[in-house]
């Protein structure tokens, strides 16, 4: 079986479920040994014994400046290099503005942006220093169009399109490439307070897409010549006809 990410460091935020975990599956079948952080020390214990030693626990809370701050140390500490950065975690408010707090509008930018770059900001002296690697971000097509059922979010995603494509600018000189990834509705636990009727006639419908359908379009990104970068991948459920 091919292995193109064979021997490749990578390191996944938000590893312990949705996304990032669909993510880490699909990097370790490519080869890749996958640092998978996350806050949940418990569920990062579990998974990593069940994904074998290629997989490496890595308990990182973004919301806590030290902790944000000491994970790509920690994690240079644990494998001497890093390859691959996909910042992943994130979290999501919807509806009406005056609905949410200010303390919800905080967290979300925190983990949404803030994080994000300041994890790039931590990765990005090692990659220029040693002439390669990849930064991936999951955006949202929330970041592309006024999504007005969901501002708050919205924003943030806007944000982190107009970061990555900036940063994307200044790191081709390095040979580092950079892109976010940007899917619709995705079974996640973005979707956890949605009552089980609704997301089953979502499903159902061809409303929401799977994890591991946003994990292969990450894993073809990745594995482009290193001429060849995807600065962007729109990935929709088919039925998806707001946008």
């Amino acid at each position: 079986m091919s292995k193109p990410l064979q021997d490749k460091i990578a390191v996944v935020t938000g590893a312990a479920s949705g996304i990032g975990l669909a993510t880490s599956r699909a990097l370790l079948e490519a080869g890749a040994r996958v640092v998978m952080a996350d806050r949940n020390a418990e569920a990062l214990a579990a998974l990593t014994t069940e994904l074998g030693e290629g997989a490496i626990a890595q308990v990182t809370d973004l919301l806590d400046a030290q902790s944000c701050a000491r994970m790509v140390p920690e994690v240079l500490e644990k494998t001497g290099r890093i390859d691959i950065l996909h910042c992943n975690a994130g979290s999501y408010i919807g509806g009406e503005l005056a609905d949410t707090t200010p303390e919800a509008i905080d967290r979300m930018l925190n983990l949404n942006v803030n994080a994000v770059i300041k994890n790039v900001h931590a990765v990005a002296p090692h990659m220029i220093g040693r002439r390669t690697g990849d930064i991936i971000v999951t955006c949202s097509v929330a970041g592309h169009f006024p999504t007005y059922w969901e501002p708050v979010y919205s924003g943030s995603k806007w944000a982190i399109t107009s970061f990555v494509q900036g940063l994307r600018r200044q790191m081709v000189q390095h040979n580092v490439r950079v892109a976010q990834i940007s899917p619709g509705p995705v079974v996640s636990a973005l979707l956890d307070d949605w009552p089980a009727e609704n997301l089953r006639k979502a499903r159902e419908a061809g409303g929401l897409i799977e994890p591991e359908d946003v994990a292969e379009a990450i894993l073809f990104m990745l594995t482009r010549r290193r001429s060849v970068t995807i600065r962007d991948m729109i990935i929709l459920p088919s039925n998806f006809d707001r946008v």
